[in-house]
């Protein structure tokens, strides 16, 4: 058994609408669908993607009216972030003007060693990244050697014992 890769990652929008403006107008994004939560037959579910729409390509927002879902937490019913890539500096640079063009407040390019990153809150507060694809994780140890060791960058490797005593080590 294998896993192929993420189709898609669902959130939760209190406003929908504004939240298909946000992905369809300020992030250039396509509505592929629209349907129902199946959970929750009055809650609509949109789908937005890039391209034809392919596993991994994919956005979708559940649709809530205000006030009725209470409020995630990081690690508790929130996810983190999540990125979308662009292809090298320029192109995320485009973006972040773009955005804030938009009257959205974006971070300054972030080096985070791996790739380059700026990020961005949507309607709902959730924090979106745009990501350069290059340089990638093979910048400092081969393909074949790719997870078998922590890599950590530089600026992490102060607190490596720390890190290193929190993780369990996967056995093949």
């Amino acid at each position: 058994m294998r896993l192929d890769g993420l189709h898609h990652i669902t959130a939760i929008a209190s406003d929908i609408p504004a939240t298909n403006a946000f992905y369809t107008e300020a992030l250039g994004l396509r509505l592929l669908k629209k349907t129902v939560n199946f959970d929750n037959p009055d809650a609509p579910h949109y789908y937005w993607g890039v391209g034809d729409g392919r596993p991994g390509t994919i956005i979708t927002y559940f649709g809530y009216p205000p006030q009725t879902m209470r409020r995630g937490q990081i690690g508790i019913g929130l996810t983190h972030h999540f990125a979308f890539a662009v292809e090298d500096d320029e192109t995320q640079l485009k973006w972040a003007d773009r955005l804030r063009g938009r009257g959205l407040r974006v971070t300054p390019v972030q080096d985070r060693k791996y790739f380059k990153s700026i990020y961005f809150h949507d309607p709902d507060g959730h924090l979106v990244e745009i990501a350069t694809v290059p340089p990638g994780f093979a910048v400092d140890e081969s393909r074949d050697a790719l997870g078998a060791a922590l890599s950590l960058p530089a600026w992490l490797e102060p607190q490596r014992a720390e890190i290193e005593s929190t993780l369990t080590p996967i056995v093949p």
